[in-house]
């Protein structure tokens, strides 16, 4: 089946995810507004946002707005949010009832916590008041952001409900076979969330290489990795051309080569930030 940007994955809850989602990283209230309208024109059905980067407000809107303008349901827009921190059972709760007053969408599609930071203990407080959260239907499905080999084994010893989704840094420069490999073996989905890597590597001569090649920019063809991959890409971009422009990866392949060939630059590129390996 060819993918388009509304093709979906099956999580392991048998809830279904785009393949592709729009980030909003670094992005302020109007600009958030104006870049998730953007999106959800060009034909993003994802939208990632977070407590952290505390544009829940305005992402939550630019949804409304486009599903009462357009005729499209809510329930065809997938909304992700994350817990900027493990403080424990309680103000995880808090967290999750201030992020949906937030987003005014009713519901979260996708609810993640954002790092393992906290320790153990607090990581695993959190993680059952998420877990509560969506046994009432706060929350349909549930994930984590930036967890390292350890933070996942400590779940899957522990015994309790796996994320269906882990959301790391991955890009041919930062491959994270290890963390990947985990993920597959429990059927927990990986998305990528720095899949251009801040366009650090735009330049490097096999990505070049590969744009003269298949007449695509280096972002499109890092998408496009990503995508043959079976990762789940959340591009940002705040410039309407660019938001368009990296949906333009539905209609071509990389050939098998020339994905492996991607996969043989890993430099273990911290493109912002890297807490898999905390305690």
């Amino acid at each position: 089946m060819a993918l388009m940007p509304q093709t979906t994955v099956k999580l392991r809850d048998n809830n279904e995810l785009p393949v592709i989602g729009f980030g909003t990283y670094e992005m302020d209230g109007k600009e958030a507004y104006s870049a998730v309208r953007w999106a959800l024109e060009a034909g993003y059905r994802l939208i990632d946002s977070a407590e952290w980067y505390y544009n829940e407000r305005e992402c939550g809107r630019a949804i409304s707005d486009f599903c009462s303008s357009t005729n499209t349901p809510r329930s065809s827009i997938f909304y992700t949010t994350k817990l900027r921190d493990n403080s424990g059972y309680a103000a995880t709760k808090a967290s999750i009832t201030k992020s949906l007053k937030a987003c005014g969408l009713g519901y979260i599609d996708l609810y993640l916590l954002h790092s393992p930071l906290g320790g153990p203990s607090k990581r695993g407080e959190s993680w059952r008041a998420v877990l509560e959260a969506k046994q009432d239907g706060s929350l349909r499905s549930v994930g984590v952001s930036n967890f390292g080999v350890r933070h996942l084994k400590e779940m899957i010893d522990a015994g309790v409900e796996l994320p269906v989704l882990n959301q790391i840094d991955l890009h041919p420069f930062m491959t994270r076979t290890d963390i990947v490999a985990l993920c597959r073996e429990n059927g927990i989905a990986l998305e990528a969330w720095g899949p251009l890597a801040r366009g650090y590597r735009f330049k490097h001569p096999s990505v070049v290489e590969l744009s003269n090649k298949y007449h695509k920019d280096p972002a499109q063809i890092l998408i496009r990795y990503s995508l043959q991959k079976g990762y789940i890409p959340i591009p940002k971009s705040s410039s309407k051309e660019r938001i368009e422009s990296n949906l333009q990866v539905f209609d071509w392949e990389l050939e098998d080569a020339d994905v492996a060939h991607l996969d043989t630059l890993n430099e273990d590129l911290v493109t912002d930030w890297d807490p898999t390996g905390c305690p």
